[in-house]
């Protein structure tokens, strides 16, 4: 099984805790060709996404960012191109992509996603990640 993850730099305190759960996880599962990528943040991931998708090496993503309610709307934009892109991929190339975009109202919130003392949900990515690879190989 050969998978990649595609991660935001931007909220880089989040994201790289979300990494490291994500890529112990896969370790855990017996998945060793893992891919890491990094894009500046969530609204370039679905480009990633796309141009590794062509390349159809992989059989599966899981994407990874960290979306933080503002003062402005622009938090609503971010989080629309970024789902509807990775919805878009997914479609396209009949794959598994994992939507690993925290979306929350303030940091407090990203932080506790991201606690691997608490519920750090880069885990609960790959092992959705090796679970639809599973149900989707024949």
């Amino acid at each position: 099984m050969k998978v990649a993850i595609v991660a935001a730099k931007f909220n880089s305190q989040i994201t790289e805790m979300l990494l490291s759960a994500a890529q112990e996880e896969l370790k855990n599962s017996n998945i060793q060709d893992v891919d890491i990528f990094k894009v500046p943040g969530a609204c370039e991931i679905p480009t990633m996404l796309n141009h590794l998708a062509q390349k159809k090496i992989y059989d599966g993503f899981i994407s990874i960012g960290a979306v933080i309610q503002g003062e402005t709307p622009h938090f609503d934009y971010v989080c629309k191109m970024a789902q509807e892109g990775i919805l878009q991929v997914s479609l396209k190339y009949n794959i598994p992509i994992i939507f690993g975009i925290l979306t929350t109202d303030n940091i407090q919130q990203a932080l506790e996603r991201a606690d691997i003392k608490k519920q750090n949900k880069g885990a609960s990515f790959a092992k959705a990640l090796v679970e639809m690879i599973d149900n989707l190989t024949p």
